[in-house]
């Protein structure tokens, strides 16, 4: 067994109920294939946990009121107090957070320390308005490298291990959020963000990577430009990638993992979160475990904001346990999934959320039905004659919303007859209109027509004008 000390100190030891739930760092096996980092965090019982829980969310709301007038404003109006809060049920009285929060409090309103004490700051790539900034102390920092170790930890990284970190770097959390993170765990990192594919391949064949993280588009672009090389995945060092950054379906997972011959195993985070290592997927793929003991997890109905029970499908809200530098109270993510505490095979006890099937405010409503990108990537992956690259092209023809899906096939579908043609794209058409109950017209593409992402693949492409 292979031991990190990283403070002194018996294993379980706090301070207080922030302080971390183990002082040390210890890989041992999972019963799932991976390695636990933090076992006595990663594995703690339930009535624990909770207890951890509500221990590390009255010191957050104590900070919070005390250091963010936007906090204080909202529980005075409430009439609460932090002390009020004493079982996991009061939590539903507190308020929610929204990204127009954090906009309108930019740059540094919703921070809780001092400019003294942040050591570094972050910022979403907003579309539109001011991004939304996240703040971290030297604690923070800490934290944040312990959780995406975990999370490298669970897909059976080790020390020694070379991670090809192909995330951007910069203002985006990602690629310096899953940099340190393996550095942490004691791996090789190859910093060598987005982009410059040929190099990319060049790169990990060279230096032997074992590991990849990048998004899951980005994958299968890499997956495909070394099949267009003559490279097969026997060619390609690589046994697991580490993807996120955006939604995926478990049939793209297939086709990774057919491309490039690893594990693919989902990432999730965000940056008002802290960024990567809010959840992970273990080797059982099951659902991506939650670090409960430095996030809490509900479920809300998007639209009534009430809560929903296990296994049901709404809006994912987190409230931070552990951020001294900008906590977070009740944040609506806008994802949505679902969440169970069902027994994990490797052996976390903490609860799992779905892959997010969607968003709560970018969903298509199409003639009046709630249209999700996923739900149509999920029909494409599993029709063979198609390539893992497409684009929902959505219009208005006067009055009527419109979808076009564009997708590409391979070369042979093209060589058909023009009738084969016109029998295949209404095949498709069919298994589209079978899931979303409404017609989409699709129009069949080339190889290589539709422009590839570097970076997070662009899905949707919305030409609608307001009415």
């Amino acid at each position: 067994m292979t031991t990190h000390r990283v403070e002194g100190g018996e294993e379980g030891a706090e301070r207080s109920p922030l302080a971390a739930a183990t002082r040390e760092e210890r890989l041992v096996p999972d019963a799932a294939g991976g390695l636990l980092w933090q076992p006595t965090a990663e594995t703690l019982p339930t009535a624990r946990l909770a207890e951890l829980q509500m221990g590390r969310l009255r010191e957050t709301l104590h900070s919070a009121y005390a250091h963010v007038p936007f906090y204080r404003r909202k529980l005075d109006e409430l009439g609460i107090a932090p002390e009020d809060v004493r079982c996991h049920g009061d939590v539903a009285d507190l308020p929610f957070t929204t990204k127009t929060d954090l906009r309108d409090h930019y740059p540094f309103g919703m921070f809780a320390r001092p400019r003294g004490e942040i050591v570094r700051v972050h910022a979403s790539s907003g579309t539109t308005g001011n991004p939304t900034t996240v703040g971290y102390t030297r604690e923070d920092i800490d934290t944040w490298c312990d959780l995406v170790a975990r999370a490298l930890a669970a897909a059976g990284l080790k020390p020694g291990d070379l991670l090809q970190n192909a995330y951007g770097y910069g203002l985006f959390t990602g690629g310096l959020g899953l940099h340190f993170g393996a550095e942490r765990l004691g791996c090789t990192v190859v910093p060598i963000s987005g982009g410059n594919t040929e190099r990319q391949l060049k790169i990990m064949r060279d230096f032997g990577a074992t590991a990849l993280s990048c998004t899951p588009s980005y994958a299968m672009h890499l997956a495909e430009a070394a099949r267009d090389r003559g490279l097969g995945p026997e060619d390609l060092p690589v046994r697991v990638g580490v993807l996120g950054a955006e939604p995926w379906t478990d049939e793209l997972r297939a086709q990774i993992e057919a491309g490039l011959g690893i594990d693919a195993l989902d990432i999730y985070g965000l940056s008002e979160m802290g960024g990567p290592g809010v959840a992970f997927e273990c080797l059982g793929k099951a659902g991506m475990h939650v670090n409960e003991d430095h996030y809490l997890v509900e479920v809300v109905d998007p639209d009534t904001l009430m809560p929903l029970p296990e296994g049901e499908v709404g809006e994912l809200v987190l409230t931070t346990l552990s951020r001294r530098a900008q906590p977070l109270i009740r944040y609506r993510t806008r994802d949505l999934c679902s969440v169970s505490s069902d027994p994990c095979v490797c052996g976390r006890t903490a609860i799992r959320m779905s892959k997010p099937i969607g968003r709560s405010d970018d969903m298509l409503i199409i003639r009046g039905v709630n249209v999700f990108p996923s739900q149509i990537e999920e029909v494409l992956m599993g029709i063979p004659e198609i390539e893992p690259h497409y684009q929902i092209v959505v219009d208005r023809r006067g009055y009527l919303d419109v979808i076009e899906v564009w997708v590409e096939v391979g070369e042979d579908i093209f060589a058909a007859t023009m009738g084969d043609l016109e029998r295949f794209q209404r095949k498709v058409q069919g298994k589209i209109a079978n899931v979303l109950n409404i017609q989409v017209a699709v129009k069949l593409k080339e190889p290589k027509t539709i422009q590839r992402s570097e970076g997070k693949a662009v899905r949707v492409v919305d030409r609608r004008k307001p009415l």
